[in-house]
Formats: structure tokens, C-alpha cells, sequence
């Protein structure tokens, strides 16, 4: 299965956004969608799910949730927007990866043994 993962649109989706996203099986949007559009075009592509970002403070927004599992082909995502909002230890929680958006590439992840 092939999976799209994309986040901090802010209101606008790229054409080259929507070309890389073409032919996957499913979307992951990672938070700060900005408009509800961009998930009904989204949702032309692959099912999509999708976390609320900061940005997405308008009543339309409410309905994303902070977090989400999403499973497929025997694999367990954990999403959320931020990643300093982490509070859990995937490994442990068995999730296979974390998708994040919003988070500085300076961020590092320390992880502990405890």
C-alpha cells in the first residue's frame, strides 16, 4: 500500500503537492490543513485522515481530533501535529511509526530506557 503523508498546508495545496500525492492508497494529513477545501480535495485523491493543527482554530477544525491511530496493511501509525505533544513511547504503545507535522527539524527525539 502506498500512503501520502502531507501537513502544514495552511489553507493552500500545491499542484505539486496533489501530483505527489497521486496514486496512493491513502492520505495522512498531519495538522494545520487551514480550510476545510483542502480536505474535500484531499479526499478526491485517497481517503484521508487527519489531526488538528494550532492553525486550525475555525469551528470546522473542531471536528478533527488532536490525535489519531491509523492502521493499515498490518502497520500502526500514531498522528498528531505536534511532537512535543508526544505523551506516550510508541514502541511501547506498539505503534510501527509517528507522523508528525509542525515540529522544527532542529527537534530531536531522545529516547529512554525507563
Amino acid at each position: 500500500m502506498r500512503i501520502g503523508i502531507i501537513s502544514d498546508t495552511h489553507g493552500l495545496l500545491r499542484p505539486e503537492a496533489q501530483r505527489a500525492l497521486l496514486g496512493v492508497q491513502l492520505i495522512i494529513h498531519a495538522g494545520d490543513v487551514g480550510a476545510p477545501e483542502i480536505l474535500t480535495q484531499l479526499k478526491l485523491i485517497a481517503p484521508v485522515f487527519a489531526v488538528r493543527g494550532n492553525v486550525d482554530t475555525q469551528p470546522w477544525a473542531q471536528e478533527l481530533p488532536l490525535t489519531t491511530v491509523v492502521e493499515t496493511s498490518g502497520f500502526s501509525f500514531y498522528v498528531l501535529h505536534n511532537l512535543q505533544d508526544l505523551d506516550l513511547k510508541p514502541q511501547a504503545a506498539g505503534f510501527d511509526a509517528v507522523i508528525s507535522g509542525h515540529t522544527p527539524s532542529n527537534t530531536t527525539m531522545q529516547e529512554s530506557s525507563t
